[in-house]
C-alpha cells in the first residue's frame, strides 16, 4: 500500500511521523509490508538491523535504501559511493551517513577496512562487475542490480568468487518477489492446470518507456551498456525460467531496430525538439511535450527543490543532454521489436514477445496445460478448469515498484543474510545466472540466425 508523507505522518503524529521520516522527501513513497511472519514463515525479525553501503545512489539506490527509512530495525544505510555530487549530498542526508563514510566512487569503498554487512550495486550496467567482485572479495555479502553483467564470462566469474567465498549474493529479479507472479507460480505448481504444456509471455514496453530509456536513455548504446534482451528482459527470461521449474535447452530470437532511426525522422524535424522543429506540436515523442508540459519521466534529472526553479532547469537538460534530442537523431542501436522461442527440459516451450509500440504497459501471460490456462495482464489472472468449465479470477493489489516486487526483494535479502541461510533466497546468483545465459544466447540466435543451445 503506497500512502503519501502527509497521511502517514497524521497517521502516527507529528512528533513520532518526524523522526521515522528523518530525510523523506515529500515525493518519497512509504510501503506498508505484511508483518515478516506473514511474509514468510522461516522469516525473523533481525537481532540487528543489517548494515550495507549503496553504490550508486540513482533511482533504484533510492528505491532499494528507502526501505531502510520504514524499517530501521532490519536496515540501515551507513555509507555511499556516489560520483554525482547533488545525488551523494541528497542520499548522505536522507540516511544520515557519516561524512567518513561518503565516496565518490566505489573504488574509494574498497580503500577502507571493511565497515558494513553487506553491500547495494545500483551502479549503470557496465560497472557491476568491478564493484562486486571486490566486495565479495572484502567479505561483504551483496544485493546486485540487474542484469548481472553484460559479459557472460564476468556473470561465471561473478558465480565463482561468490562460492568461493561463501558469500550470499542476490540478483534484482525483482518479479520473482510480485504477488501476482508469486501467485502465478503457486497455481502452477498446485496442478490445478494439469501438466503445463506452453507459455506465451509478452512484455509491452510502451512507446514513451522505450524513447525514454533506450532511444535517448541510459541504455541507448547496447555496446556501451547492455543488449536491451538483457537491460529490459532479463526479468521476462528469469520469470519464464521461474515458473517452468526446469532448465532452458534451446532458444531462438529475431528482432531490429525497425523505427527510430534518421530515415524516419519526419520533414521538418531538427536535431533537438527545442530548435524549432515543424512536427513537435504533434510528434508523440517531443521531449517538450513529455517532460517539460507533462513533467513526466524526470526522475531522471535532479531536479531543484524549489518547484519555480524545476521548469526552467528541464529546459536546460533539453538543450544540453540526449534527453532534449529528436528520438529520430540519436545515435541509439537497442531493437524496438524483440521476440524469442524457447524449448525447456520435458519438452515445455514458451514464446516471448517485447515489444516497445504500444499504449500501454504491464506484462501478459497466458499459459497452457493439460487440463486448463491461465489469462494474467499482472493486475489479475484468471484460471479456467478444463474438467469443470470453471473460471477463477486472482487480482493482485500490492503497492510498490514492479507489482509489490521491490521492498519484498530487500525483506528476502535481508533475512537470507541475517540468518546466514542463502536458502532462504529466492533469486540467488545460482538462478539468476541461467536467465542471463538464456539471453545472450538470445542474442547470438538474433546475429547468427540460427536455434542456440543454452549451456
Amino acid at each position: 500500500m503506497s500512502i503519501s508523507r502527509r497521511k502517514l505522518l497524521k497517521t502516527l503524529g507529528v512528533a513520532t511521523g518526524a523522526g521515522l521520516l528523518s530525510g523523506f522527501t515529500p515525493e518519497d513513497p512509504v510501503f506498508d509490508l505484511r508483518p515478516l511472519a506473514d511474509e514468510h514463515p522461516d522469516y525473523q525479525k533481525p537481532v540487528k538491523p543489517l548494515t550495507v553501503i549503496t553504490i550508486g545512489a540513482g533511482s533504484r539506490g533510492n528505491t532499494y535504501g528507502n526501505y531502510a527509512l520504514s524499517y530501521p530495525d532490519e536496515l540501515d544505510v551507513v555509507g555511499v559511493a556516489e560520483p554525482i555530487p547533488l545525488r551523494n549530498e541528497r542520499y548522505t542526508q536522507k540516511h544520515n551517513i557519516e561524512a567518513s563514510n561518503r565516496f565518490v566512487t566505489w573504488e574509494h569503498v574498497f580503500q577502507r577496512p571493511k565497515f558494513a554487512d553487506a553491500v547495494l550495486i545500483t551502479t549503470p550496467d557496465n560497472l557491476h562487475y568491478g564493484p562486486c567482485m571486490a566486495a565479495l572479495r572484502a567479505g561483504y555479502d551483496v544485493l546486485l542490480e540487474k542484469p548481472i553483467s553484460p559479459s557472460e564470462k564476468e556473470c561465471r566469474d561473478i558465480l565463482k568468487l561468490a562460492q568461493k567465498t561463501g558469500r550470499i549474493v542476490a540478483v534484482c529479479h525483482v518479479l520473482r518477489y510480485a504477488p501476482y507472479f508469486e501467485q502465478l507460480r503457486q497455481i502452477l505448481q498446485s496442478g490445478a492446470i494439469g501438466e503445463l504444456v506452453s507459455i506465451q509471455h509478452f512484455e509491452p514496453i510502451e512507446h514513451i518507456h522505450m524513447s525514454h530509456s533506450y532511444v535517448r536513455g541510459n541504455w541507448h548504446d547496447r555496446h556501451a551498456t547492455t543488449p536491451i534482451i538483457l537491460a529490459k528482459s532479463c526479468h521476462d527470461l528469469d520469470i519464464l525460467r521461474w515458473l517452468v521449474g526446469k532448465p532452458c535447452h534451446k532458444i531462438v530470437a529475431m528482432g531490429s531496430l525497425k523505427w527510430f532511426r534518421s530515415e524516419n525522422a519526419p520533414q521538418g524535424s531538427t536535431a533537438r525538439c527545442m530548435d524549432g522543429c515543424a512536427v513537435e506540436g504533434e510528434c508523440p515523442y517531443s521531449a517538450l511535450k513529455i517532460y517539460h508540459r507533462e513533467r513526466g519521466w524526470t526522475y531522471v534529472f535532479d531536479l531543484p527543490e524549489d518547484k519555480n526553479l524545476q521548469g526552467d532547469y528541464i529546459l536546460e537538460q533539453l538543450r544540453t543532454t540526449n534527453y532534449g534530442r529528436c528520438v529520430y537523431r540519436m545515435d541509439n542501436n537497442q531493437e524496438d521489436h524483440y521476440i524469442a522461442n524457447m524449448e525447456f527440459e520435458g519438452g515445455v516451450t514458451a514464446a516471448f514477445s517485447m515489444e516497445a509500440f504500444t499504449s500501454y504497459s504491464g506484462r501478459r501471460t497466458r499459459v497452457m496445460g493439460s487440463m486448463g490456462d491461465i489469462v494474467g495482464d499482472m493486475k489479475s489472472f484468471t484460471v479456467t478448469d478444463f474438467r469443470t468449465k470453471k473460471s477463477t479470477v486472482y487480482d493482485s493489489k500490492e503497492g510498490d515498484g514492479h507489482g509489490g516486487g521491490d521492498w519484498r526483494l530487500v525483506r528476502n535479502w535481508i533475512q537470507a543474510v541475517t540468518q546466514r541461510k542463502p536458502e532462504l533466497l529466492t533469486s540467488t546468483i545460482e538462478a539468476s545466472i541461467e536467465s542471463h545465459i538464456m539471453g545472450f544466447m538470445a542474442e547470438k540466435s538474433r546475429k547468427t540466425g540460427r536455434v542456440e543451445r543454452v549451456k
